[in-house]
């Protein structure tokens, strides 16, 4: 096995990690926000961040189920955008790994 294809399996761990995690960050911050029981929220800014390091696919799958943030455009941005540059170090990485590139 090639550095190369060390470094795409890495990163692909990566992305499920954060994308379970971001998932889960925002399926708990919608609970606390349908109880309203006065518990601190998740800030917005955590939850953009976890999407930008890694987490899109969590961010996605997460406001699709759990319907949360859907009327946010930033959001929408920055999980599209997140997602496509994440796609981007994926292709490349595994166009290395595969010494196609």
């Amino acid at each position: 096995m090639t550095f190369n294809q060390i470094l795409l399996i890495a990163y692909v761990a990566l992305l499920l990690i954060m994308s379970v995690i971001t998932f889960g960050v925002f399926g708990k911050d919608k609970k606390i926000a349908v109880k309203q029981n006065g518990q601190m929220r998740i800030k917005e800014k955590t939850l953009l961040a976890l999407t930008v390091l890694n987490g899109s696919i969590g961010a996605f799958i997460g406001r699709k189920v759990h319907h949360h943030k859907t009327d946010k455009a930033y959001f929408s941005i920055t999980i599209y955008l997140s997602m496509l540059c994440q796609l981007l170090v994926t292709v490349v990485l595994a166009l290395l790994a595969f010494e196609i590139f």
